[in-house]
């Protein structure tokens, strides 16, 4: 209940901001969800914090190769005859 709230009051406070464009929006929602998602790892002490720093540089790296993988598959190929 109180992870809701937070989320909610944190959405609350972006309309309040006047931040209107949808694409604002999903942006400060991602950022939202990652810095919970940041503070929940911290609370479990799985890693130290440098260990973590060092973890999301390297998941973030390997997302952007997934994203460019992804947008060269999309491009169109000719037939062979």
């Amino acid at each position: 209940m109180k992870n809701s709230k937070f989320v909610i009051d944190k959405l609350a406070k972006i309309f309040e901001q006047g931040l209107i464009s949808s694409k604002d929006i999903a942006n400060e929602l991602m950022n939202i969800l990652k810095s919970k998602r940041d503070e929940i790892v911290f609370k479990m002490k799985l890693t130290s914090k440098d260990e973590f720093e060092v973890l999301s540089k390297r998941v973030e790296n390997l997302e952007e190769r997934i994203n460019k993988l992804k947008n060269k598959n999309k491009t169109k190929r000719a037939k062979k005859s």
